[in-house]
């Protein structure tokens, strides 16, 4: 691990004190609860001031003085009991007692993702609420949870990219005590727990950073100002707080993965990137735990080197999130797609383009960003690459924070899932997605600076701009913006809810069927279109002969395609068409299906029909 490490480290009834502020003469440490003393620190000649200390115990209070001034919260803080402006505490990771020595986790290509924001998946939005639930996620086949930042921010509503303090897990959240109770049953029940890391800026209100040293750099500028320093002077010290973090939650949280937020927005100019360095102290640590510890980015580079190797000169991420799939899929289930989505809007082409070779936008003019952009991805394996219909910007980031739920009917509803789900990549649901949820999901913050706040406003509609036509957002600061957005758990077993909560069932069991490592090769999968708007994915037989084929067709109209594997008899394993999968009110306008001819197959409008092919009839 690389070292120091920052914060407070308490060991059997010692705990050793570590800041880095290389630009100061002094510091001292001032222990404020229980009792009350101040310690003069000791520099060393790397800027980082050390002091072990005797006798004190979990949940003592501290703050650091730099060069005598004032006192300020220790921004590698692992706990914020009293939110941003108060003091930090320590923490005893050692007390917890784990039950997954035999968790081995699971290779990235098995996974199901589920992105969930702890505030609002349940009322009582803490750790130990989500418990309680892991079973039914687990029987609809989800076994990896996705947590949205949970760095300690201000207040107890936000969506957890305004974190200020990035080793400290959020108080109101159930602080660090509550996220190793989580992750030791989701261990238990044989799901993975990935947490969603900032490291690309720190948020405007708590920010102490400055107090202690250069972290940030006016050399480079991201949307929230100055950019985190990781390649200017005194970058060292930076790139190891936050190398440090990711390897603090893998040991003291026993995470399998981090989803590392908006890649594009760290910048760095050193022979040996950030990235690369994060990589291989992670597979390092992966190597001594004995599990596969993963890292997944967020970026908007379409650039293959994301998830290339260090070795042949790029990051190393495991997987990135594949924006290009959603983009083009959304274009051709609902209209708005066409508009907020233009480079995508070439019909059944561009998502035919993302099942086939990942990146869509690969060198082409692109009218957003009025420039060529993007490069191929069509030498990276699918499972490099994570799929979804939703997540929590494409929802909160409209205006009324609307779910794909109250967007589309129900035939296009059970086409999106079946489209990612049934893909060669990792599918990721959104949280309440799998019973097609119809609670908003709004942007909220509880900041308490009233400026800050006005600020929050009128940013918010600077961003949304020419979507505000539908109406004004709901107030991000009121209290009432977050309880709309809380999940309203019940509605799973309710009418269409249970048939679409039954319809995820379905295909994530037909998913571990199909789709085997093969899958993930590219060449292995062809991808062909039919009619006016249709996709069929279909694997040749191997081992049994058996061959697979899924057809998607995202017409209103019924749609024909010949067959592929000359020779096979076919099976139907899944047709959304059939009455158990039926909106009652849409039944008496479906189209009828023709039978299945040995030459050809006629899919039903807006629907999804999966065979499997044998070599002769079984």
């Amino acid at each position: 691990m690389m070292t120091p490490l920052p914060g407070a480290e308490y060991a059997q009834g010692r705990c050793r004190f570590t800041v880095w502020a290389p630009e100061k003469k002094r510091m001292v440490l001032h222990l404020v609860a229980p009792g009350e003393r101040e310690v003069e620190m000791e520099r060393d000649i790397t800027g980082y001031f050390h002091i072990t200390v005797p006798d004190v115990m979990p949940g003592t209070r501290y703050f650091f003085r730099p060069d005598g001034g004032a006192d300020v919260p220790d921004v590698a803080s692992h706990h914020q009991p009293d939110d941003v402006h108060g003091a930090s505490a320590v923490v005893d990771h050692d007390a917890f007692v784990w039950d997954d020595k035999d968790w081995r986790g699971w290779p990235l290509e098995a996974l199901v993702l589920y992105e969930l924001h702890v505030g609002t998946f349940t009322p009582e939005g803490t750790f130990d609420a989500i418990i309680p639930r892991l079973e039914a996620l687990a029987e609809v086949g989800i076994n990896a949870l996705q947590l949205m930042p949970l760095a300690q921010f201000p207040g107890a509503r936000n969506w957890g990219y305004d974190g200020v303090f990035p080793y400290a897990v959020q108080h109101s959240y159930g602080g660090p005590e509550g996220l190793k109770r989580l992750v030791n049953a989701c261990h238990q029940r044989g799901i993975a727990v990935f947490l969603d890391v900032v490291y690309n800026h720190v948020g405007p209100e708590g920010n102490y950073f400055r107090a202690y040293a250069p972290y940030f750099t006016n050399a480079h500028q991201v949307p929230w100002g100055a950019a985190v320093n990781f390649d200017q002077a005194w970058s060292d010290g930076v790139r190891d707080f936050f190398i440090n973090n990711a390897a603090y939650w893998f040991r003291h949280f026993h995470l399998d993965g981090l989803r590392l937020d908006a890649i594009h927005m760290v910048f760095d100019t050193n022979a040996d990137h950030l990235w690369q360095a994060l990589h291989r102290e992670v597979k390092n640590l992966s190597q001594q735990i004995g599990r596969p510890l993963h890292l997944v980015a967020e970026s908007d580079l379409n650039n293959p080197k994301v998830v290339t190797s260090p070795a042949a000169g790029g990051y190393g991420f495991d997987g990135q999130w594949l924006d290009d799939f959603h983009h083009a899929l959304y274009a051709l289930l609902h209209d708005e797609g066409k508009i907020r989505y233009e480079d995508y809007s070439g019909g059944i082409a561009p998502l035919a383009k993302a099942y086939a070779e990942g990146f869509v936008l690969t060198g082409d003019y692109v009218a957003f960003r009025k420039r060529r952009y993007g490069a191929s991805s069509a030498g990276i394996p699918g499972n490099r690459f994570v799929v979804f219909t939703m997540n929590h910007d494409q929802v909160g980031n409209r205006v009324h924070g609307e779910r794909l739920s109250v967007l589309l009917d129900f035939s296009r509803l059970k086409l999106a899932a079946a489209a990612i789900l049934l893909a060669p990549y990792i599918p990721m649901l959104f949280m309440g997605e799998e019973y097609a949820d119809e609670t908003p999901f709004h942007y909220f913050v509880s900041f308490s600076d009233p400026a800050l706040i006005q600020a929050v406003r009128r940013g918010r509609k600077e961003e949304l701009g020419r979507f505000l036509a539908g109406g004004e957002p709901e107030d991000p600061a009121a209290e009432d913006t977050f309880r709309h957005s809380v999940l309203q758990w019940h509605q799973r077993n309710e009418g269409l809810h249970a048939i679409m909560l039954g319809w995820h069932k379905a295909l994530l069991a037909l998913r571990r069927q199909c789709i085997t490592a093969r899958s993930f090769i590219r060449g292995n999968m062809q991808v062909i279109t039919f009619g006016k708007a249709g996709i069929a994915l279909y694997i040749g037989g191997v081992g049994q002969n058996m061959s697979w084929l899924c057809m998607l067709n995202f017409s209103p109209q019924p749609a024909t395609i010949y067959m592929p594997g000359e020779g096979s008899a076919w099976r139907k394993l899944l047709d959304s068409n059939d009455p158990e999968w039926q909106d009652a009110a849409e039944e008496s306008v479906r189209a009828p299906v023709a039978a299945l001819s040995t030459e050809s197959i006629t899919v039903g409008p807006l629907s999804v029909t999966v065979y499997r092919g044998y070599a002769s009839v079984v």
